[in-house]
């Protein structure tokens, strides 16, 4: 019995984990909008029309502590910034088609 109640705690701290990466109304519609490729801060912006610059500035600054995007900076005149998804970003693509998909039978009703 000790260990189906350890194994629920463990997992519930696994899904916590994972909901502190991704969390919010915003960090996976940032990264869906990053997924055809590099993308610069106003692009990320007009994908996401109700996104203000603010917020989005902060979801890019966790989204880069979480290690899900890198940020390049090119020493061009003026300075350019790109935001770009790392590898590990794309383990969360399933996650992200799940959501998609229970978004889709949730918006008809449910099952």
């Amino acid at each position: 019995m000790k260990e189906k109640s350890n194994d629920i705690v463990t997992r519930i701290g696994y899904v916590q984990n994972t909901l502190q990466a991704i969390s919010g109304k915003w960090k996976i519609p940032v990264l869906m909008s990053m997924y055809g490729g590099k993308s610069r801060f106003r692009d990320i912006q007009r994908n996401i029309p109700q996104i203000t610059t603010r917020v989005l500035s902060k979801e890019l600054k966790d989204l880069e502590a979480s290690k899900l995007i890198i940020r390049i900076v090119h020493d061009s005149h003026p300075v350019s910034i790109e935001y770009k998804l790392t590898s590990y970003s794309f383990t969360l693509t399933p996650v992200v088609d799940e959501l998609i998909k229970w978004g889709k039978q949730h918006s008809k009703g449910g099952l």
